[in-house]
Order: C-alpha cells, then sequence, then structure tokens
C-alpha cells in the first residue's frame, strides 16, 4: 500500500518534565525539538512534494530541500522539520521569510541561508508502507536510508538516545542554539497519523517584563500581554500569557490601572494568535507593573512566538529595570506582531 499526500503528522502533547521510563510502550526514544518547521517529504514516482503540518505545498520556499528530494535513488515518504542556521543559531523568523516569499525570492534566500531537513522518521520506503511498524523499526530503516545512500547536506539525521542525561543535556545546554526540548516516542509505539501519542518538554526560563494590557475585565483579567521598551524608548509587544490562575488574576486586578487614549497601544491592532489574521480584544493598561514569567526559547524578534505562563507580580522590579526587547534571546527577522 502507498501512501499519497497529504497526510497528517503523528503529534505530541506537551508535558512538564521529561516522562517516566514506561511512560510509552517500548521505553522511551528521546530526540531533540529544533526549532523549524514540520515537514513532509513526498517522493514517489518521479514527483516530489513539501507540505507542512496543515498540508500547503512547500516545494518554492524550500528549493533545496526539493530538489534534494527529487535527487534520492529510492522513492520514501519523510517526517522532519526543516531549519536554518543564522550565525551559530536555528532561526525561526528565516524560515518564515521563505514562507512568505516569491519563488524566486526564496531561492535567492537558499543560496544565503541554506535550509536543511531534520529527518527524524520514516513513514514508507519504495513501496512499503511503515507507520505501522514500531518506531524501532522505522528508525532503523531511516539509519539504513542515510548510510546507504549517504545523505549528506541538506540532509540531517535527528540523534535519538534512550539515555535521560543526554536528553536533559539536549534541554539545558542546547538551548542556546535553538533546541526547544525534547520529544519523548516510544519505541514500540506504530506513527498514528493526526494522533497525539508522543510527549514532549520544553526548556522554559523565567523572565520579566512590563504588564501593557489585559484581556478580559482589568479588575480580574483572563490573560495578561506583556511588554518591553526597546532602545529606542517604545514599548513592544514581548508576550502573551496563559489564562491566569484565579489567585493571580485577583492579585493583578487589584493594582491594574485602565489606560487612556495616551498609552502606546491605544490604537495597536494585535494578532489573536501566531500568524492569524483574527485581531485580539483587548485593553490597555498604565504600564507601571512588572510581571514575571516562564517561557520557552522559541523567541522571534524579540517576541515570544508561544504563549508565556504568567507567575507572579514583581513590586521589587521598576519597569525602567526590565530588560530591553529582545536581550538575551533571538533577534530573529521580522517585527512583533503588532501594528499601528
Amino acid at each position: 500500500m502507498v501512501l499519497t499526500p497529504p497526510i497528517e503528522p503523528m503529534l505530541a502533547t506537551a508535558t512538564d518534565a521529561l516522562p517516566a521510563p514506561g511512560a510509552l510502550p517500548g521505553g522511551l526514544a528521546l530526540e531533540p525539538k529544533y526549532d523549524g518547521f514540520r515537514l513532509i517529504v513526498f517522493r514517489s514516482g518521479g514527483r516530489t512534494q513539501l507540505l507542512s503540518r496543515v498540508g500547503k505545498r512547500l516545494d518554492d520556499a524550500f528549493p533545496e530541500i526539493a530538489e534534494a528530494a527529487a535527487a534520492l535513488p529510492e522513492d520514501v515518504v519523510l517526517d522532519g522539520e526543516v531549519v536554518i542556521m543564522v550565525n551559530g543559531r536555528l532561526q525561526f523568523g528565516a524560515l518564515q521569510q521563505r514562507v512568505n516569499r516569491a519563488a524566486h525570492t526564496a531561492r535567492r534566500l537558499a543560496h544565503v541561508q541554506p535550509a536543511h531537513y531534520v529527518a527524524f522518521d520514516l513513514l514508507q520506503r519504495g513501496t512499503t508502507e511503515l507507520v505501522h511498524e514500531p518506531y524501532r523499526v522505522r528508525r532503523a530503516a531511516l539509519e539504513d536510508l542515510f548510510t546507504r545512500h549517504d545523505l549528506t547536506a541538506p540532509w540531517t539525521l535527528a540523534p535519538v538516545t534512550a539515555d535521560r542525561e543526554q536528553a536533559q543535556q539536549w534541554l539545558t545546554l542546547w538551548s542556546p542554539v535553538g533546541v526547544e526540548g525534547v520529544v519523548a516516542k516510544g519505541w514500540d509505539q506504530p506513527y498514528r497519523p493526526g494522533r497525539r501519542g508522543w510527549l514532549k518538554v520544553r526548556h522554559r526560563e523565567t523572565g520579566e517584563a512590563i504588564v501593557a494590557a489585559v484581556t478580559g475585565p482589568v479588575a480580574a483579567p483572563d490573560t495578561v500581554l506583556l511588554g518591553r521598551y526597546d532602545e529606542g524608548g517604545t514599548l513592544r509587544l514581548a508576550a502573551r500569557s496563559t489564562s491566569l490562575t484565579p489567585a493571580l488574576r485577583e492579585d493583578v486586578g487589584h493594582v491594574l490601572t485602565a489606560a487612556g487614549s495616551g498609552h502606546p497601544w491605544a490604537d495597536a491592532h494585535i494578532a489573536a494568535a501566531w500568524g492569524r489574521r483574527e485581531e485580539l480584544e483587548f485593553t490597555p493598561v498604565e504600564p507601571d507593573h512588572v510581571m514575571e514569567f516562564l517561557g520557552d526559547v522559541a523567541v522571534d524578534a524579540g517576541r515570544w512566538r508561544h504563549a508565556v505562563r504568567a507567575l507572579r507580580l514583581r513590586a521589587d522590579i521598576e519597569p525602567d529595570d526590565v530588560p530591553r526587547f529582545g536581550d538575551g534571546h533571538s533577534a530573529g527577522a521580522g517585527p512583533a506582531r503588532m501594528r499601528r
């Protein structure tokens, strides 16, 4: 049986720590989670397709990967991530530039900042479908594919280990170069398209930012929008929180004051979610209070891509003492998704 595009990739459920060894069938296979785009590579019958997680064709965005796939000596369906390294760090913003540009521009960028494909699963080889095979069988076939054909750049084989200490190093020591966390798979698990059968844990760090706006009522906010001042003194959107706990909602509501028309975000339009066109309904507040938060390492142009967890108000820190916008994190390409 031959797989046909599109295919929904298997997904992972977030967890706060590395799972116990027996959490998944057959024990844990641990892989680093890179800061990249999920990409399914179809190479079948002389045709090549690169598909995003939601089935969007990305052949034009990553021509070097499409050409390398077309040159493979056998038909395959691969699951993995496409990444771009800039100045020693994986840059998500560089990937976004490719997706949103014309084909000729993406091809030019491919010469300046080439992409690599990190393969971590093999779903089909030749006419043999592997999705029903356990991960240990798929992994062995993937390693054989790389060895038999001596695959080199832009191909990269994702490392895998059963050693929890090694995985913990990926979580901590590798985060500065763009490793977001670790994905745990069961050695005996089949590949279930569209299902959340894996587990993932992200590296997280605490930080501080200014409470600049809220969703929901000011007296009991649902979430907070956090800002940092840039070097020019402009308050920039840095992060949006997940839902506040009831206790923190009460603490925050007691000190916040709705801002007037002079607030720098009074006329701003903020996307409801990363990459979405829908606008968020929010209320600006006086930027007088600092929030400590817990966020992952996926930061683009100074803004946290994923929602952060608000921890507590920091009455001991003044807004002027908060790190500047972009300090200590990736200066990825493109502006924060706030427009006036």
